[in-house]
């Protein structure tokens, strides 16, 4: 009898084995994603911050530096793979919620994450996941204006003075 089940617990544990690695796998998969999609939800944020706290390039309709936008998305590191300035949008916002034309009209500030794709990296899959896009709206606050003026660390133009 025991000449018939020889091998038999090598079967189960490849049986078994791939359940457990397929189960943790997801586990650690599950985490990241997680993980990515706070960071996401963090640059936002941070994006928003900054735009409500600095000045906006104001030659025309109000936009956001590149300076802004690198800052926003952690200062170069790549936190998140994938993710670049090309993902990042930044609105200048009316009370009413349209695109402000100039800055002083400027009340509410919109930042948007948005056609991020994260990639599973679970061996043999190689699935992309659209992730949805991550906004985040602030009242505006100083748009980079100093109260009094500082000829050291301040500019004026257009007779409102912006922090430099």
């Amino acid at each position: 009898m025991k000449r018939h089940q020889q091998g038999v617990y090598v079967v189960e544990f490849a049986i078994v084995a791939t359940v457990v690695f397929v189960i943790l796998f997801a586990c650690l998969e599950v985490a990241r994603l997680m993980y990515s999609y706070n960071a996401l939800t963090e640059a936002s944020r941070r994006a928003a911050r900054l735009a409500a706290v600095c000045a906006p390039v104001s030659g025309g309709a109000p936009e956001a530096t590149n300076e802004m936008k690198a800052l926003a998305l952690f200062n170069g590191r790549q936190l998140v793979a994938g993710l670049s300035a090309d993902n990042l949008t930044i609105d200048y916002l009316t009370e009413t919620g349209s695109i402000a034309a100039t800055v002083p009209d400027i009340r509410q500030v919109r930042a948007t994450i948005s056609n991020y794709q994260h990639e599973l990296i679970i061996p043999g899959l190689f699935i992309q996941l659209n992730s949805p896009a991550f906004r985040t709206l602030m009242p505006s606050e100083s748009m980079g204006q100093t109260r009094y003026p500082d000829a050291n660390t301040a500019q004026t133009i257009n007779g409102v003075t912006y922090c430099s």
